[in-house]
């Protein structure tokens, strides 16, 4: 790649119902030190009640295409049937890129030879950012960790991936019978197909972290669903044990990345994760018992 014939990227942000913070995160990609004529941003309205167009429209690097079959998957299908570019980036209308997203990005997937796909930072924000909750402060713990997702399970949040169009012609498109987890099934094709992945720090965006008890346990079983729908097609009873036996050990690691320096506010936000992995074994249990009826 040179600087005087960067390769068009195509940008994918499926949206359903969330046009306050598609304008936040539209603005962001608008002023990219990226060249302007070297990409696209290709809005997926996944069916939604409000009218998206409305805010798309004044944004010149972005455009609007309908996906009636709900689920964010098929909307980033959708997109990828229509994307220009050689280069796709994905990131979600909750998040705001960093004006040289674009730009780092693609230097990121152009570094190593034979990349399948770049997992970028994902910064978390609070409401308050003087006095974040502790729900806020767990999520931000928890969730979205895209270097242990890479290393661990070889695959990186769709917030913030970039990957070649090529890629998916060789490997497939993503799951849309999944409502979550599609990034994680992607993702093992393209390690299992050779490709080598990648974590770039310098590639970020900020996402706001969950604030209420009903956002973040709405995640937990739509995550904990998605996981014995992609491991239980058969008899995994290991796996489950493994996953169970997970959830119930204090995940020490984790109590590393709690964003704060208060003890009282650190100890109460370590024992609102413990509950919350109780909470995760409870709803795999569900789970796995709904799939064996």
């Amino acid at each position: 790649m040179t600087v005087d014939s960067p390769p068009f990227v195509s940008v994918i942000v499926p949206v359903f119902n969330d046009a306050i913070r598609l304008q936040s995160c539209l603005r962001s990609l608008e002023d990219q030190t990226y060249p302007k004529s070297a990409y696209e941003v290709v809005v997926v309205d996944n069916n939604s009640d409000e009218a998206i167009e409305a805010t798309v429209n004044p944004f010149s690097q972005a455009v609007t295409v309908h996906e009636t079959q709900r689920g964010s998957y098929a909307a980033r299908n959708k997109g990828l049937s229509l994307a220009k570019g050689d280069v796709i980036a994905f990131t979600d209308v909750d998040c705001i890129p960093s004006l040289d997203w674009i730009e780092e990005g693609v230097a990121a997937l152009y570094s190593v030879s034979n990349c399948g796909l770049v997992a970028g930072k994902i910064e978390f924000f609070f409401e308050n950012p003087h006095q974040p909750k502790i729900l806020e402060l767990c999520d931000s713990a928890m969730y979205l960790q895209q270097e242990f997702y890479l290393k661990n399970s070889n695959f990186g949040a769709t917030a913030n991936v970039f990957t070649f169009k090529a890629v998916f012609d060789k490997v497939g498109l993503f799951n849309e019978k999944l409502k979550s987890g599609g990034d994680y099934d992607w993702g093992q094709r393209v390690y299992r197909a050779g490709y080598q992945q990648l974590y770039a720090e310098n590639v970020c965006i900020a996402h706001p972290a969950r604030s209420s008890f009903h956002e973040l346990h709405k995640k937990i079983v739509r995550t904990t669903k998605a996981s014995t729908d992609l491991r239980f097609g058969g008899d995994h009873s290991f796996i489950f044990l493994r996953d169970l036996i997970r959830d119930l050990i204090p995940p020490v690691k984790t109590f590393y990345r709690i964003q704060t320096n208060n003890i009282f506010l650190r100890v109460e936000v370590i024992i609102a994760i413990v509950l919350i992995k109780h909470l995760i074994a409870f709803e795999r249990i569900k789970a796995r018992l709904s799939f064996s009826v």
